[in-house]
């Protein structure tokens, strides 16, 4: 689907010349899979007419075919198979790779692909073998319990897809050699205390020397260990509570 497929350029962790992301390099040529993450075929129905690797993700991809002749790649949820139907309407049955309202499924639905803000297109829960559950509903909000275990609050409008991310054993992938890293495009990552004291804050020093300071540093000097998180963050509100159970005040 050569309209649906662009080349994606190759920045290698670079911003205006400067590298902003270390440990990228040189990689095969990819296609970029432009993704209906908004599910904007409303109300029509769609047939899978393939499943495909997508390089830029883990999780596969389906190829829907609409009844008006639209094509448009989603992810591919697990359990879906070429020749099913999917939707996305407010009507739409529970079934694996419908899109719906949170405010329209039933309380214990494992859900992926969650919109954060209407209409903007799911932005989590998109990792192969993922899955969230939608946990409760009060008046004007719906409870989702993520991936990590945080409980979170979602607008009831906002859009989710029904079931658990495909390619389950993703993560269960062994790589075997570094000559397949490097086609990804990662670089090898240099211990700080194996380099010069120029290169890096750790180094210097005979023979194996340790770290050597008060406290860790990265390689621009900033602190890199303790506590980083802003406490104050303008979205602890919609937090019920973070991973490992702990709930959050204010």
């Amino acid at each position: 689907m050569k309209k649906l497929k662009t080349i994606l350029p190759k920045q290698s962790g670079r911003v205006r010349g400067r590298v902003t992301v270390r440990h990228q390099g040189g990689r095969e040529k990819r296609y970029l899979r432009l993704i209906d993450t908004k599910r904007s075929k409303k109300d029509i129905w769609g047939k899978v007419i393939a499943i495909e690797y997508d390089p830029n993700r883990n999780a596969e991809l389906a190829l829907i075919l609409y009844e008006d002749g639209a094509r448009r790649y989603i992810l591919c949820p697990e359990g879906l198979k070429v020749g099913a139907k999917v939707i996305a309407s407010e009507v739409a049955p529970v079934e694996p790779g419908n899109a719906l309202s949170l405010k329209a499924i039933p309380v214990g639905t494992p859900v992926h692909n969650i919109e954060i803000a209407r209409g903007k297109g799911g932005q989590m829960v998109k990792g192969a073998g993922s899955t969230a559950v939608i946990f409760g509903k009060e008046d004007l909000w719906v409870l989702v319990k993520l991936p990590s275990g945080e409980i979170r609050r979602f607008d009831p409008e906002c859009i989710a897809e029904i079931g658990q991310v495909g390619n389950i054993d993703a993560k269960n992938e062994v790589i075997h050699k570094a000559g397949r890293v490097r086609h990804m495009g990662i670089r090898p990552s240099v211990r700080g205390v194996a380099m010069n004291p120029h290169a890096h804050p750790h180094g210097g020093g005979e023979g194996r020397s340790g770290v050597g300071m008060k406290y860790q540093k990265t390689v621009y000097g900033r602190r890199a260990v303790g506590k980083t998180r802003n406490k104050k963050k303008y979205s602890n509100r919609l937090i019920i509570q973070r991973r490992g159970g702990k709930a959050v005040l204010g």
